[in-house]
């Protein structure tokens, strides 16, 4: 990107509103989220977002709206998808709430919003532009958090829907010279943890899918490529797999692969131990 991005953001005539929480005594159970309705999938240009946009589509029955900035890739996933496609940078002001309008103007309801829109940046923190600190922020973070904003109070009103919030590895154990990033994907596994109580006998459920090291151009992008032998780099085709399993079965969250679970235990277990094995091996 060019330019800073602007971080000035719409604070008023907001359409969209929450409506009342469910009465204690008549809580409704979260369950899976079925085929036939709409789904907003971000970050679809490639990756981990076009797999997803793949998976949905072969389950069959969603209507899809697709988002990405790379508008040649993005219209290819979408025809593969017969998805809706909208090129959008989302660090650009006011950009989620235009999303989402396209979004209900084109299939009428989400009932699915999968958040995988994310930048990479990888260096020492002391030699990071603070551009970049920003636009890390603007659309790992605040981006995810504006379209929840925007699309969470229609799906609580008819007590149905998902969100799926792609979270990352980085966000669970904190990685050497990614300090930003993950601090940015830490913030949207704690936001999804605290909708979730909110979300409390609504119908409407919110997954954290936490993929580890994952085959995708990402690391191209970010500027330094993955070099480590360990642990291998997974195809985007099995985040695809645990979002489907988060949005059939309604979980909460979903580690790929599953092992990738036991650093943050350890962490949380061994503060101590897992900090010296961090240094020597991390």
């Amino acid at each position: 990107m060019s330019h800073a991005p602007s971080r000035a953001r719409s604070g008023s005539g907001e359409p969209f509103e929450a409506p009342a929480a469910p009465s204690t005594a008549r809580r409704r159970p979260t369950g899976p989220a079925a085929p036939g309705g709409g789904a907003l999938v971000t970050g679809a240009s490639s990756g981990i977002g076009a797999a997803v946009a793949r998976r949905l589509a072969a389950e069959g029955g969603w209507r899809l709206v697709l988002n990405g900035r790379d508008r040649a890739r993005l219209e290819e996933v979408a025809r593969d998808t017969s998805a809706v496609a909208y090129p959008a940078d989302l660090s650009g002001q006011d950009a989620e709430r235009r999303l989402a309008e396209f979004a209900l103007d084109s299939v009428g309801r989400v009932d699915l919003l999968v958040a995988g829109a994310g930048i990479g940046w990888a260096g020492p923190f002391s030699t990071m532009p603070q551009r970049a600190i920003d636009e890390m922020f603007d659309v790992n973070v605040l981006a995810t958090l504006h379209l929840v904003r925007l699309l969470l109070p229609q799906m609580v009103g008819r007590g149905t829907g998902r969100v799926v919030v792609i979270g990352s590895l980085a966000g669970t154990v904190g990685v050497r010279d990614e300090a930003v990033y993950s601090a940015a994907k830490a913030a949207l596994g704690t936001f999804t943890d605290a909708v979730r109580y909110e979300l409390r006998g609504t119908g409407v459920g919110i997954s954290h899918v936490v993929p580890g090291v994952v085959d995708t151009p990402f690391f191209d992008r970010r500027g330094v490529p993955y070099r480590r032998s360990r642990p291998r780099p997974v195809p985007a085709s099995r985040v695809a797999d645990a979002v489907w399993e988060a949005v059939s079965r309604g979980r909460d969250e979903v580690y790929v692969p599953g092992w990738t679970r036991l650093p943050g235990r350890v962490r949380g277990a061994a503060p101590a131990l897992y900090r010296r094995l961090a240094a020597r091996f991390g």
